[in-house]
């Protein structure tokens, strides 16, 4: 089923007697394989309205990424959270949809200053399980129905409702940007320099590290030319101390190096990947020293706070691993954290928690949403379980 319309969406929701396969691209199939009839919202397609001067955008969900990045470029503009583009590590086709990243919370490495794709996210047109048509928010926040539906619709998965239309707010695209790479450090003088970048006034929109026969940290600031010059050499001054630090300055070099980080290009060729959000010490000093072994293939962005994490062989063993080290980290060492398992055959997905097992009140309480907004239980049923 591919609608053209959202009442033809809703007609063909509320019609539906049987599992329905949400999806807006193809190009992520992350969670437990959905088995149903295939809903596309490939179709639902187009920019409603774009208003440069007051920096929002309305756009139907199977809009394509590229499609509302090329248009705020033309205007000095963009999609500030920066999401990711899944098709080269998980090797699919498809086109990213504005719906898919909102549906899956897509964000890349600007999460650290700007937030998550939730925190531009102004309003949300969806259907619900029974075909009803429902609006929360518009183009300031707001909250008139008792749920922020806004908030919740970000990272549902398509279990709460199949969006057909997104509201976002967009931001200059900054004059200048550069990025400082610390070279030749271990994992702890990473998160050193990563937390003392993140936490100076220096204003940093990007903190990852690669590690490997060629470790580096990079950090990225962005802004006006002479601020950026300015805070670029008190940064490097603050950061001395740790090793030699050299600058990428060029427009089309950072793009790159960026783009590279925020979809996780390293681990492309790992048949297994995973997704781990933790406060970056826990994730460092505790998760990764915990691994040994296991932990030879990473990336680490968001100042440490997320991992993404690829391996071969034994990937079902490794996966119950890492649930249970994450999980005895938030009891015993505060450190909360979320494991994802995004990149597997459909006979791993099938077999494991792909996503963290949620504490008994919060599955409680996300078991009632779905209840009350997908009644008959038809929308990607089980991709969350």
């Amino acid at each position: 089923m591919k609608p053209k319309t959202e009442a033809e969406l809703a007609g063909m929701v509320g019609a539906a007697s049987g599992p329905l396969h949400v999806f807006g691209g193809g190009t992520r199939p992350v969670g437990k394989p959905v088995t149903g009839e295939a809903l596309s919202l490939a179709d639902l397609s187009g920019i409603v309205d774009y208003e440069p001067g007051a920096l929002t955008l309305v756009a139907k969900a199977g809009t394509p990424v590229a499609e509302i990045e090329a248009a705020l470029a033309a205007e000095g503009q963009r999609l500030a959270f920066e999401p990711m583009d899944h098709r080269a590590l998980l090797g699919t086709q498809g086109t990213p949809t504005i719906g898919g990243v909102v549906a899956a919370n897509v964000s890349g490495p600007r999460r650290v200053s700007v937030g998550a794709a939730r925190d531009s996210l102004l309003g949300v047109r969806f259907v619900d399980g029974s075909g009803r048509v429902l609006k929360n928010g518009g183009r300031v926040m707001k909250n008139v129905t008792g749920y922020d539906l806004v908030k919740l619709l970000a990272g549902s998965h398509g279990t709460l409702g199949v969006l057909s239309e997104v509201s976002f707010k967009v931001l200059p695209t900054p004059e200048a940007v550069r990025t400082l790479v610390v070279h030749g450090v271990t994992d702890v003088a990473a998160l050193d320099a990563m937390t003392r970048a993140i936490t100076s006034p220096f204003e940093v929109s990007g903190a990852a590290h690669l590690p490997g026969d060629d470790p580096r940290v990079l950090l990225r600031i962005e802004g006006f030319a002479g601020s950026v010059a300015y805070r670029a050499g008190q940064l490097t001054s603050l950061l001395a101390d740790l090793g030699e630090i050299s600058e990428i300055a060029t427009p089309e070099d950072n793009a790159g190096l960026w783009r590279a980080v925020r979809d996780a290009e390293a681990l492309k060729d790992r048949a297994n990947v995973w997704r781990i959000s933790m406060t970056p010490g826990a994730m460092v000093n505790g998760l990764l020293q915990a691994l040994g072994d296991d932990a030879r293939t990473y990336i680490l962005d968001w100042a440490g706070g997320l991992c993404w994490l690829g391996a071969d062989g034994g990937p079902e063993a490794l996966h119950h691993r890492l649930q249970s080290l994450v999980a005895d980290r938030a009891v015993n060492a505060g450190g909360g954290g979320h494991v994802t398992l995004v990149k597997g055959d459909a006979a791993l997905r099938a077999s494991v928690p792909v996503f963290q097992p949620e504490p008994a009140p919060i599955a409680a309480l996300a078991r009632g949403l779905r209840e009350k907004f997908d009644p008959k239980g038809i929308l990607n049923p089980g991709l969350m379980g």
